[in-house]
């Protein structure tokens, strides 16, 4: 597997068989690389959730690369309703796992909320969540969506034993460093974890190295991707 971080919560997941593109803001402030390039080749585009900033691309890359959508039902009929086609897309919720052929996956809570605004107007698009993805042969990951610290992510934990997670860190809208890492040492037993959804904007204050620090003496693997550098996992 290798994992690519575009900034904010945007990932590339590479797989034998699959290129899965996680909440694609590959627009967002910190990526100044070429986003063709970084969407080349997708299979798959996965939405935690409705905000701005987690569809982000979506459209623009399953209309050029034919990539299934996977998403919940709201989310889902909104970005048809923007040119997904309607053809290529799985709905799931809460719960739920589809069997992809080279992957699998899950949709799990988040603590979070999930909307977009239409004409100066808020509309709901269901609940936000995380995902997890199985591949044979792979360790499996956990991407937390936009979240905060929540009881059920023991279960989350006991029921999909995750070895990757990907954890945002940048408080106000989700868990800020101290909270994330607790969230980490308390309900899994991860083995590495990818720090994300900090610096992009100034109202996210929680820092990378307050997080490095929290997780210290947990026995985790924390690594910080450069942007739109791969790294193995």
């Amino acid at each position: 597997m290798q994992i690519t971080w575009f900034g904010h919560s945007a990932f590339r997941i590479d797989l034998k068989g699959a290129v899965i593109l996680i909440d694609p803001f590959l627009d967002n402030p910190t990526f100044k690389g070429d986003r063709q390039a970084a969407a080349k080749g997708a299979t798959h585009v996965v939405v935690t959730h409705g905000h701005d900033d987690h569809t982000g691309s979506a459209v623009e890359i399953c209309r050029a690369t034919g990539a299934l959508l996977v998403a919940n039902p709201e989310v889902s009929d909104y970005l048809v309703g923007l040119g997904v086609p309607g053809d290529r897309t799985e709905q799931m919720n809460h719960g739920g796992e589809l069997d992809l052929g080279a992957f699998s996956i899950a949709y799990v809570p988040a603590w979070h909320s999930s909307s977009t605004t239409i004409d100066g107007r808020p509309v709901y698009l269901g609940n936000p969540g995380g995902v997890v993805i199985r591949a044979e042969g792979e360790r499996t990951l956990l991407h937390m969506g936009d979240t905060g610290i929540f009881d059920g992510m023991k279960l989350i934990g006991e029921i999909y034993a995750p070895k990757i997670g990907i954890v945002p860190i940048g408080d106000r809208y989700t868990m800020g460093p101290k909270l994330a890492a607790l969230a980490c040492r308390r309900f899994f037993d991860f083995e590495t974890v990818i720090p994300c959804h900090y610096e992009t904007f100034g109202a996210l204050h929680g820092q990378v190295g307050h997080f490095v620090k929290e997780m210290d003496g947990s026995g985790v693997d924390v690594v910080v991707p450069k942007r739109g550098v791969a790294v193995a996992a």
